[in-house]
């Protein structure tokens, strides 16, 4: 089969289409025909290494110290169809369309992989195209996730720092859906989507910083995590909520002092449990169906591309999703 092979870290230069041996799914495994992947922001950190903090030594350990040896194809989302199934698996059959999320097993940049059949996976809404299953994985389920962990109200007044990516534009839809007032910051470029996304007001921010301008907000949802902390934390309201997608380790620490303390909760990224996971896989499938929200495409290239999506991505001016099609 084809596949992407990550050969070395750094630029996509080291991202090569080459010849490799087709999986055999186990007794527990379903093999997917992968119709479309994506190339997100995490896999153009992920293939230069940047942006891990503490975390950088364990990920070059696990994946390999000078090279990627432990695993050799990016990608994480993915939709398809089952092609054959292990001779244990009860909750698929070959012919059913999918999509999922493979997680630091990656592997999705490729004509075909395995998942477990316990693993986070699920059956594709029948009224989007692959192309679109395809981006739900990490922008829908972590918009949920998110907005879940606010516990976002009906009239509440929200802002989403990085509107304007993969999360942030299921966000926007989310929090609507919720019946929130949604304000979204991104580059300018960005706001003519976010407007046709729903979001109610539009801020620039190379233009004005919505932390100095003395709004204050109920919710802010912070996706890049390029704001000012402590300015951030002074624009929520009293009893506010603040949800940092990407914090730092200062950032993790404070936020129990001022939950405790300040009136208003901080609230840093966590991880869930594989069943968390497929609830809200699920919530957002029944989203998806009833028509309440859509997925946002900007780019699509072929297999052969990828490395050409990675550039393009580098950028930081991909709206919403970036896909790679395979059809």
């Amino acid at each position: 089969m084809k596949a992407i092979v990550w050969k070395k870290y750094g630029s996509p230069d080291g991202l090569q289409l080459q010849e490799v041996d087709k999986p055999t799914p186990k007794d527990n495994e379903v093999l997917i025909k992968i119709y479309a992947t994506t190339v997100s922001t995490a896999d153009c950190e992920l293939r230069s290494f940047k942006a891990f903090n503490v975390f950088w030594l364990p990920l070059r350990i696990y994946i390999g110290l000078i090279r990627p040896t432990r695993i050799t194809i990016l990608g994480q989302e993915l939709a398809g169809e089952i092609e054959a199934v292990g001779k244990d698996v009860t909750r698929f059959k070959a012919g059913d369309q999918v999509f999922a999320w493979t997680g630091f097993r990656l592997g999705a940049n490729a004509e075909y992989t395995c998942m477990p059949e316990n693993g986070m996976l699920a059956t594709k809404p029948s009224n989007i195209t692959f192309a679109e299953a395809a981006t739900l994985p990490i922008g829908g389920l972590e918009a949920v996730h998110f907005l879940r962990k606010i516990g976002l109200q009906n009239g509440q007044n929200v802002l989403i720092n990085g509107a304007g990516g993969s999360i942030g534009t299921f966000a926007i839809q989310l929090a609507k859906y919720f019946g929130a007032y949604v304000t979204g910051v991104d580059s300018a470029e960005k706001l003519d989507m976010l407007r046709s996304i729903g979001a109610d007001q539009v801020i620039d921010y190379a233009q004005k910083d919505f932390t100095r301008g003395g709004e204050t907000y109920d919710v802010i949802v912070d996706v890049v995590g390029k704001s000012s902390f402590w300015r951030s934390v002074r624009s929520i309201r009293k009893n506010g909520r603040y949800l940092l997608g990407n914090p730092g380790l200062v950032q993790r620490f404070l936020a129990p002092w001022i939950s405790m303390t300040g009136g208003k909760k901080v609230i840093p990224y966590s991880s869930r449990t594989v069943d968390e996971i497929m609830e809200d896989l699920n919530f957002l499938k029944e989203l998806i169906e009833a028509g309440k929200i859509k997925p946002v495409i900007d780019r699509r290239y072929p297999l052969e591309q990828t490395a050409e999506a990675h550039r393009y991505v580098d950028t930081g001016s991909k709206k919403g999703n970036v896909v790679i099609t395979l059809e």
